[in-house]
């Protein structure tokens, strides 16, 4: 069944997940508070953050073609919005994207050598009726023992700025995960077996087999190894 995809998200990482999936979709990012709710618990966190985004996106979406006609109205109250976010848990300690390039190396520091957990949740919308699929994953991180001058070298890049924890573990010069237990691209900020899980609900399956895509961009099994035939 071929549905307009909205993907609620500006992530570059997100948007090529997408793109080697052959998922069509179009881009409608939205900025939403993220702040933790006191005793909020990781996995309730993410899955709220990430609900909150689809509806934001679903309702401006409806919003902006409320009473127009054309095909571009049509197809997005028939639409999907798929919105997806990612924390990093420490000690019990919620990590979120750093504030600036000290906060991120504080962050690496502070995983330096030892497990933490990623917790991603994806949430998928239809637009007409407003049901909601509700997805998660959780995925157990070990870190190497980087030195400063590498915590210093990848701050520098920049690249640890807008991601969970200050670290993308796809990151070619840095490589900063020694291994994990769990699924390689929800550390990367979109678990795509939740992703399909999502989509299913609402009869959008995948014109490619997802294991071969998420091994082939990660260069990792995929954890959905064992629901290939």
């Amino acid at each position: 069944m071929d549905r307009p995809i909205i993907l609620a998200s500006a992530s570059p990482r997100r948007r090529e997940f997408f793109e080697l999936l052959r998922l069509p979709f179009r881009v409608h990012s939205t900025d939403i508070d993220e702040t933790p709710r006191p005793s909020e618990m990781p996995d309730v966190l993410v899955a709220r953050l990430s609900a909150t985004k689809a509806a934001t996106v679903a309702q401006d979406l409806l919003t902006s073609v409320s009473g127009r006609n054309g095909e571009l109205a049509e197809a997005l109250e028939t639409g999907l919005v798929v919105a997806a976010d990612t924390v990093v848990v420490l000690d019990d300690e919620i990590l979120g994207k750093p504030l600036d390039a000290d906060h991120a190396k504080q962050m690496l520091n502070q995983l330096r050598g030892r497990e933490h957990s990623v917790y991603s949740g994806v949430t998928v919308v239809e637009m007409e009726s407003g049901r909601a699929a509700i997805h998660l994953s959780t995925t157990a991180v070990w870190m190497r023992e980087y030195t400063e001058a590498e915590i210093e070298a990848y701050v520098s890049s920049g690249d640890p700025l807008d991601k969970a924890g200050a670290y993308g573990i796809q990151h070619p010069g840095f490589r900063p995960v020694a291994r994990i237990e769990g699924c390689y691209s929800g550390v990367m900020g979109l678990p795509l077996g939740a992703l399909v899980d999502g989509l299913s609900h609402f009869g959008v399956a995948l014109p490619v087999d997802l294991a071969t895509v998420c091994r082939g961009r990660t260069g990792h099994p995929c954890c959905r190894e064992s629901d290939t035939p």
